[in-house]
């Protein structure tokens, strides 16, 4: 046969039938130089798992995963507790939910490189918190600790490292303290099967060996308290090696992993050369020469039964190695898979298999791909499929089978691959009419403050939802039967990019979404709201309405509309009339189909460069509040900063806000504003603010009105960002309810154009502010007052000045929280803020 010329076309339409579980890939290091094949042989010798457990994106130690990985060759897993979605965003304005997509994506990339593989529990990241004590309580400690201990039984651990110490409630992160508690707690239970009974249907109880926390100067609060430190129950690894196999050093491959954290702005530099590594012995027994955390621990395929001989041929394997010719080792690699197969362990088994698969398939240069012609499609509609097979390398590798999951294809081939000659395969498939929708599994039913709701046990823990479709190449290697599989993904061309991937996604045909987010009604005066909807597949017809409560009113109730072409969005417009009273209210658009069927929900696309397109359905929504407020001014300059909605919230009660670059900043420009906005963190993100703080200071001075949201005290780009000295800290009020005293009644902020009461701080959302300036100069005037209970005042959240015939504010109260979120009293004030210097009064 000429495979050269081989073009099989094999149109066939499928129907789904079934949910069959797929290993995801989207965590797993590339295996394709010889270096990297080496590499993998050497891996695949150790049979050894560690956990490292933390509570956020960013919170694990990279260097560490990747000594783990890349030098002791261990199974290194990193467990977080949270996906993160309470952190900031320096990227874009995606919080909550969102940026949980955005970070636990950028974990997933961090461990495509250091090596490691990945976990979360249901634990969702609310926002700072002080203490654990209030972390576990907001969290429901029982669930996550049954979370901890269901990620223990299931990786099967030998060593657990914890990030954070679990003694130290209060003095960092409460998620931080809270995660090593519950670390340590599971401890005891793991091994116990009166413990989470209900998880030993799917896992066996485990005991680890050693536990550990991963300690460092830090923990002990300097370098020279740590020089002076007992250090009787610590050992140390060097985890600055290099490896020339790889070409790079533990270090620079740990830097670029975390500088996959984009969105929290983790870019990271290597430090090249020696580095020690700490470790606090928790529980277990401590290595006898304090060098290795596996020592004493049998690491070999000696403690499987059945292993020696594995270990023997693959000794060998190693030994003989063939770096410019790695198809060599074909032959024993497939027998080696042969014995791995018939392993009685099922645990070591399953850990095995899918890994010296891989290894064989880069032996043989394999190239297995299938690619569908959309990113999405939707449940009864049909795709494409394109698959292409090729052997770069020599050896014995044969074709028998083809199929897809969840399709009912299944074909049986038998085709000798050529060396570097490909076979290409086209399909048409048609997606189950049942079929459910493809998204983020914990976000498929709301959860509460602090806990997402999942209801499956075995999904719980998993980075991702699984891929709906997913390639099963059946092939033979010298008479040894194996599997690869390969998520679907749609590929195109970019311009600029290249080659490109996409996931593919099952969607629904229709997705609904309220143009903003939050409506600020007033004065009984009506608002023109936009309600979308997008067609996913050809030839939609139907309704949309607002689903509105009495008092409310829109005109008209409802609009017909008919969508010719898959992709296609239209928007159409609602007058919609408040009722007399102050309230607030959160309103769903409704689609209902000719056919009666209704969708009501929207479709968010998360699309950077450093992570694959995440397509996310959230339930359609937006916050009406009919408010009684008044604005003193118009025009409005917004500098961008890190991230925010801030801009669209202030369009909402009427200002019209031109978004600027650091570039255009200059006095002579701003005086045509009414105020100049610092967008969070701008002072932290842009290096041409040391260079504009002058024209800013002019802008003031010459009657300006200027007001900085937050900024860290770290890397900032200006000596001073006020016109007087002015200090900030990590100071912080974390408890959205804490009371607000008013330090200063008669101020112009507190009663003009609005009068601000206490009933103006309720209803705040994950916090009161944070980063608060913790010393000033006395031309500055402190406004509001808060703390975390138990703690002293926090003075410096809202700072005033007058500075020559004008105003500079600065704040730390959490504006691009409260904004988008709708809550009343803080547009009210943030109103007033706008509002300083506006002497045209009645």
């Amino acid at each position: 046969m000429n495979i050269t010329a081989l073009r099989n076309k094999l149109f066939l339409v499928l129907i789904v039938t079934t949910c069959l579980s797929t290993i995801s890939n989207s965590q797993s290091q590339k295996i394709e130089s010889s270096g990297q094949i080496f590499n993998a042989l050497e891996k695949f010798g150790v049979l050894a798992n560690v956990l490292y457990v933390a509570a956020h994106p960013d919170d694990e130690n990279t260097r560490m995963i990747s000594y783990l990985s890349n030098e002791t060759k261990a199974n290194t897993r990193y467990l977080s507790l949270t996906r993160g979605d309470g952190g900031q965003n320096l990227i874009g304005s995606e919080i909550k939910e969102l940026l949980g997509m955005i970070r636990t994506q950028e974990l997933l990339a961090a461990r495509r490189i250091d090596g490691g593989s990945q976990m979360f529990s249901r634990a969702n990241d609310f926002g700072y918190s002080k203490n654990a004590e209030e972390t576990i309580k907001i969290w429901d400690d029982e669930a996550v600790l049954s979370d901890v201990v269901w990620a223990i039984r299931k990786f099967r651990p030998d060593v657990i490292v914890n990030r954070f110490d679990h003694r130290t409630s209060g003095k960092t992160h409460g998620h931080h303290t809270a995660s090593a508690m519950l670390s340590h707690k599971a401890w005891d239970m793991v091994g116990d099967k009166t413990k989470f009974p209900d998880q030993l249907k799917y896992v066996d109880a485990w005991q680890p060996q050693r536990q550990f926390m991963n300690t460092s100067w830090w923990f002990y609060g300097s370098r020279e308290n740590f020089a002076k430190a007992d250090k009787t129950n610590l050992m140390s690894v060097d985890i600055g090696v290099y490896y020339p196999i790889l070409g790079t050093s533990n270090n620079e491959i740990a830097a670029e992993s975390r500088s996959q954290h984009v969105c929290q702005g983790m870019g990271s530099t290597p430090r090249r050369g020696s580095q020690l590594e700490y470790f606090e012995l928790l529980h277990g027994d401590m290595p006898p020469n304090k060098a290795d955390i596996f020592e004493g621990i049998n690491t070999t395929w000696s403690r499987v039964k059945g292993g020696d001989q594995i270990e023997t041929k693959l000794n060998q394997v190693i030994k003989n190695f063939d770096f410019r010719n790695p198809s060599a080792s074909l032959p024993a690699l497939a027998e080696i898979r042969s014995q791995v197969a018939n392993l009685s362990d099922d645990f070591w088994k399953e850990q095995k298999l899918p890994y010296i698969d891989k290894i064989i398939a880069a032996c043989a240069g394999l190239f297995l791909e299938t690619n569908s012609n959309s990113n999405y499609a939707t449940a009864g509609s049909e795709i494409e499929l394109a698959t292409e097979v090729i052997k770069r390398l020599t050896g014995d590798v044969k074709l028998i089978g083809l199929s897809v999951s969840n399709t009912s294809i299944d074909t049986t081939l038998d085709i000798n691959l050529g060396d570097n000659e490909g076979v290409l395969f086209d399909h048409t498939i048609t997606i189950d009419t049942k079929a459910q929708t493809t998204s983020a599994y914990w976000l498929e039913e709301e959860g509460s403050l602090g806990m997402y709701k999942v209801k499956d046990r075995q999904k719980i823990g998993m980075p991702e939802s699984e891929r709906y479709l997913v390639a099963h190449f059946d092939l033979e290697v010298n008479g040894v039967p194996l599997t690869i599989s390969n998520p679907i993904t749609y590929k195109y061309t970019d311009p600029e990019k290249g080659q490109v991937h996409q996931p593919f996604e099952v969607v629904e045909p229709l997705y609904t979404s309220i143009k903003d987010k939050v409506y600020i009604f007033s004065e009984q005066r009506s608002k023109q709201v936009a309600v979308s909807v997008k067609a996913m597949e050809n030839q939609q017809a139907g309704s949309v309405s607002l689903s509105l409560p009495d008092g409310w009113t829109s005109t008209p109730p409802s609009i017909d509309f008919l969508i010719k072409n898959k992709g296609e969005e239209q928007s159409f417009d609602f007058e919609v009339t408040p009722p007399k009273d102050p309230q607030s209210i959160v309103v769903s658009p409704l689609v209902t189909t000719m056919d009666g069927k209704t969708y009501n929900t929207e479709l968010f696309k998360i699309d950077y460069n450093h992570i694959p397109l995440q397509l996310v359905s959230l339930p359609a929504k937006a916050k009406f509040v009919n408010l009684d407020i008044k604005k003193k001014g118009n025009r409005i300059a917004y500098i961008e900063g890190a991230g925010d909605a801030i801009p669209a919230s202030l369009e909402q009660i009427g200002y019209n806000v031109t978004v600027i670059s650091p570039n255009e900043i200059s006095a002579e420009y701003l005086k045509t504003f009414d105020a100049a906005i610092m967008g969070i963190r701008a002072y932290n993100k842009w290096e041409d603010l040391k260079f504009k703080q002058e024209e800013l200071m002019k802008y003031v001075e010459n009657g300006g009105n200027m007001i900085v949201q937050y900024n860290t005290n770290r890397r900032l780009k200006v000596d001073n960002i006020g016109p007087f000295p002015i200090k900030l800290s990590r100071d912080r009020v974390s408890v959205e309810e804490a009371p607000v005293r008013m330090l200063a009644p008669n101020h112009e902020v507190l009663n003009f154009p609005n009068k601000i009461t206490q009933a103006d701080f309720d209803g705040w959302v994950q916090e009161r502010g944070l980063y608060f300036a913790n010393e000033w100069d006395d031309n500055y005037t402190a406004i509001l007052s808060s703390n975390d209970p138990g703690e002293d005042a926090k003075d410096g959240g809202m700072l005033i000045a007058p500075y020559g015939k004008g105003y500079f504010t600065y704040t730390g109260y959490s504006w691009f929280r409260n904004l988008p979120a709708g809550v009343p009293g803080a547009y009210r004030l943030f109103t007033n803020l706008i509002s300083l210097g506006n002497i045209d009064r009645p």
